[in-house]
């Protein structure tokens, strides 16, 4: 008995998949065809018959991968294009471009150097806001000609401005009104190294004639000698340096002048200051309290080590050294990269530095940096340090001595390499 469907010969049985079938292919192999639905064709013989009768629609061929004929149907399956894989695209999905990193390269590196800039003009626009110019050099009359280099006046006064109670009795500065200066220095720089000379405060010094820095009365010389801070204390800095570049003959280029909360603030804000105390220190007044060898000083303990003068045997002179000594290590420890790129230090120092500097009505952020960095190479043994030249005393004043102030001033107005030495 023939069980297979009216038109079905043994050949068509022969390429079927079941049971019986002498294919090699085995049953997990057989595709599955996609039949499309339609209407069914008119029966008859004919050689577009369908091999399965009335009704049921050619099968497609699988050759070549191809199988659905005419008909443009395609599952994808056979082309690998059904998940975006194989040989191509599928339908109506787009491939993601490989980066530009060229282009992301340029961009970063134009944002980063944006953000730099704007950075940097904003901090110097700040920092140029909170300089106090306050000093007019152009109420100085009679003035010497300017020099080769820059000669920066350097003043740390006693002026306890803007300080409580507690502040004077933790820093021992007394309650004493006004203000008056506690340390001059010259600092010269040029092309020949930079100079730092102490000026003690006792000089022996002639008052010249003057303008008053605020009533514009012209003050006639009387040839009236003194000491150097007295000139200060009289009509503050401008007759201070009328009075420096009378009796040295030097032009002073800039004033920088610190008052005693800043000199503190200023340590405090860069972390203290290393000093080598070369002896054993006990000062009631200064409240200086140190022992031999290295240590870092705090904003309190460093102002009593540059206030110190009773408790060592060159008085005055011994205390100028030291001033020279901690400010030019002062400026180092601002100089550091540990402070320049740490923008959590940077900043506060800047702003204790500047909120407590007066200088002159000409002088710049590049001035001032000039300055610490004439300072720095100073405590690194590049530059000199030395007291101005003193021959002895009179009437309880230290007297310069007069040939050898001479010869100093020529050498830093023509710019020369310092052989005049202090003496002492």
């Amino acid at each position: 008995m023939n069980d297979w469907p009216e038109g079905w010969s043994g050949d068509n049985r022969g390429s079927g998949y079941g049971r019986g079938s002498a294919s090699a292919r085995p049953e997990s192999a057989r595709v599955m065809r996609q039949v499309r639905r339609g209407a069914t064709p008119p029966p008859g013989p004919g050689p577009s018959a369908p091999p399965y009768g009335a009704g049921v629609p050619q099968q497609p061929s699988y050759t070549d991968g191809q199988g659905y004929g005419d008909d443009g149907y395609d599952s994808g399956y056979n082309t690998g294009q059904v998940y975006g894989g194989g040989g191509g695209q599928g339908p109506g999905r787009q491939g993601r471009p490989a980066p530009n990193w060229r282009r992301r390269i340029k961009w970063t590196a134009i944002t980063v150097v944006t953000v730099l800039v704007v950075t940097t003009v904003g901090t110097y626009f700040w920092a140029d806001s909170k300089l106090n110019r306050e000093v007019d050099l152009s109420k100085v009359i009679e003035r010497p000609g300017a020099g080769e280099g820059t000669n920066y006046l350097i003043v740390g006064s006693d002026s306890r401005e803007g300080m409580t109670d507690e502040q004077k009795k933790d820093l021992h500065t007394g309650s004493a009104e006004g203000k008056r200066t506690d340390s001059m220095m010259i600092l010269h720089t040029g092309d020949n190294g930079s100079t730092l000379i102490s000026l003690p405060r006792d000089s022996d010094v002639e008052i010249p004639s003057f303008v008053g820095s605020e009533s514009g009365k012209k003050y006639p010389g009387t040839g009236r000698h003194t000491k150097l801070n007295a000139a200060y204390a009289e009509d503050g800095p401008e007759l201070l340096v009328r009075t420096i570049e009378h009796n040295t003959g030097l032009r002073l280029d800039h004033y920088v002048e610190i008052g005693f909360a800043g000199f503190a603030n200023i340590v405090d804000a860069v972390g203290g200051v290393e000093m080598d105390i070369p002896q054993d220190i006990k000062d009631k007044k200064s409240g200086a309290d140190f022992k031999k060898g290295k240590q870092t000083l705090n904003g309190e303990e460093s102002l009593a080590f540059v206030r110190t003068r009773y408790a060592l045997a060159g008085s005055d002179l011994d205390r100028t050294k030291n001033q020279q000594k901690f400010l030019s290590a002062l400026a180092g420890q601002v100089a550091t990269p540990s402070t320049v790129l740490n923008p959590f230090k940077l900043y506060p120092t800047m702003g204790a530095g500047l909120d407590s500097l007066t200088v002159d009505k000409d002088m710049g952020l590049f001035d001032l940096a000039s300055m610490f960095w004439a300072m720095k190479s100073v405590s690194g043994g590049e530059g000199t340090s030395m007291n101005m030249p003193i021959s002895g005393s009179v009437g309880g004043n230290l007297k310069w001595d007069d040939a050898k102030v001479k010869k100093l001033v020529q050498e830093l107005k023509n710019d020369e390499k310092v052989t005049a030495v202090s003496g002492n």
